[in-house]
């Protein structure tokens, strides 16, 4: 396979990715069209900040399997078009946590002491005391919005120069934030009362525009912001009125609503310092992501192991072994299930109970949609796309957790929607390993749901299951397995057959009119 590297990275990382197997080609600075022209080739691209894996280029990429990003950011990859096509997205989240918030106390020490001003001003060969005034960060409040692995890290420094943290992140518990030392607060309330308010969440169409003239009002006056987030997190114009104002004493910015920046006031404003996105710039951490990301890739290119993915959830190694069996079992469950019910699908629970609810049922719940929508939809559906698809139809998906699986140590129940029915298919493990449906609505049942099947709804009557085996063997069609479920004696039943080859459509109109058989459906696992 053949991986395409078009942002510089360390080359510890590219002997990774050839060490394992893998075809490496090394070509940044491709302009747009250029990169285009030869994604088409490739399996895997790797990038980092400067490369724009837009909509156009992934649509281009007919092979492409999985993008990696050396870093945490991922603004320039459309995770949405990806996701429609099937291909996984990788970052490297904590390979540059610690230089990042490092770089997060610098700035918030260079704006509080005007450092860099000061430093000009020397180099002009002035002596200028009294011009820069600084403030002290100890006994400070420095609120931090979103206390991921960077915001968490600037937390811990900054207790250790004595300051009051506060933040916001609306994952936090409480319980955490104790045990980390932080008061968590709402945020109206931390940017109401910080000193010094530090941003640290992806930029979403909530967190948008979050510092603008509105929130910057009921800040402290003479507050101090540190942006080494995403640039548009922060009205860039909102805030130069405050800076001009004096609201705002000083702002400190690595990142840019739009980079490079270009005639922008901030750029040079006497109250901020500014940097050209050097948050993970530093010799430790490229290495690091360039390590991380090249592993990742290899991994999953070579062993299909997904770790960091964000449109895929990850799968630890060691729960590897205990959900592979569930995640086999769950996607053939929901082939089975819609091909019975067939047609529109409106929504999709799926209930988890015994051990099974115990465990990470995210993959679960993905290889159930990947397994319903696969047989209805004409393009490729798998694993990473399965959700955007559901999504995209309306499909509605819930799922609820239970202790109880009644006869079972596991089990798994999966209920199709349609305008016009619903019908619920529920499966197990047996020795832990080998998949079976073990109910059918009211039916219970014990099928091995693989390979070629024959779904009969039908009356319960004598003769049936003799008159569908002649039938087959007639046709030269053997049976693997026969399964039976009934409501009652004398009333309506199911017959499941694993045939060894597809019936032909002659062999199934026959069928169709033998006596008492009321529906057939063959069934491609």
């Amino acid at each position: 396979m053949k991986v395409l590297v078009s942002d510089s990275i360390s080359e510890n990382g590219v002997e990774i990715l050839k060490k394992a197997g893998l075809e490496v080609d090394v070509k940044t600075g491709l302009k747009p069209d250029e990169l285009k022209a030869v994604i088409g080739d490739y399996h895997a691209l790797i990038v980092r900040s400067a490369t724009k894996a837009t909509a156009e280029i992934i649509e281009a990429a007919s092979n492409l399997k999985v993008i990696g990003r050396a870093g945490s950011g991922l603004d320039n990859v459309d995770k949405g078009a990806a996701s429609k096509r099937g291909i996984v997205v990788m970052n490297t989240p904590g390979g540059n946590t610690i230089t990042t918030a490092e770089h997060t106390i610098a700035m918030m020490f260079a704006v509080a002491r005007k450092i860099p001003q000061a430093n000009a001003s020397m180099a002009e060969g002035k002596w200028e005391k009294k011009k820069f005034m600084g403030a002290e960060l100890y006994n400070k409040v420095l609120g931090i919005i979103g206390l991921g692995n960077i915001g968490g890290e600037v937390a811990r420094r900054a207790q250790g120069l004595e300051m009051q943290v506060i933040a916001y992140d609306p994952f936090l518990n409480e319980e955490r934030a104790r045990q980390m030392g932080i008061e968590k607060v709402e945020i109206p309330e931390l940017i109401r009362r910080a000193d010094f308010i530090t941003l640290h969440t992806p930029l979403t169409n909530e967190t948008r525009n979050l510092v603008r003239a509105e929130t910057i009002s009921t800040m402290k006056d003479g507050v101090y912001i540190i942006n080494c987030a995403r640039g548009g997190i922060i009205n860039e114009k909102d805030l130069f009125d405050a800076l001009e104002s004096g609201k705002v004493a000083g702002a400190a910015l690595d990142v840019f609503e739009k980079e490079p920046p270009e005639n922008n006031p901030l750029v040079g404003h006497p109250k901020v310092v500014c940097t050209p996105h050097l948050g993970a710039s530093t010799q430790e951490a490229q290495e690091n992501v360039a390590i991380a990301v090249a592993e990742q890739i290899a991994d999953y290119l070579v062993h299909g192991t997904i770790r960091n993915a964000v449109n895929f959830p990850s799968i630890p190694a060691d729960q590897v072994s205990a959900l592979q069996p569930y995640i086999t079992l769950a996607d053939q469950m929901g082939a089975f299930a819609s091909q019975i019910l067939g047609g529109e699908i409106t929504g999709v629970s799926l209930e988890y109970k015994g051990e099974v609810s115990c465990l990470n049922i995210s993959p679960l719940t993905i290889a159930a949609l990947k397994g319903i929508l696969s047989p209805i939809l004409e393009e490729t559906v798998n694993f990473v796309n399965a959700p955007f698809i559901a999504r995209e139809r309306g499909i509605e998906v819930k799922e609820t957790r239970s202790s109880d699986a009644g006869d079972y140590h596991s089990m798994i129940a999966i209920t199709i929607k349609s305008p016009k029915q619903e019908l619920q298919v529920a499966g197990t493990l047996f020795s832990r390993k080998d998949p079976r449906v073990v109910k059918i609505n009211d039916f219970s049942v014990e099928i091995a749901p693989e390979g070629y099947m024959l779904f009969m709804y039908n009356n319960d009557k004598p003769g049936v299951i003799g008159n569908i085996g002649s039938t087959l063997g007639r046709n030269g069609i053997n049976i693997a397995r026969m399964h039976f479920g009934r409501e009652r004696e004398g009333g309506m039943a199911i017959s499941v057959v694993n045939i060894d080859s597809p019936v032909s459509d002659t062999v199934l109109d026959e069928i169709r009119k033998l006596p008492n058989i009321l529906e057939v459906k063959v069934i491609n696992l």
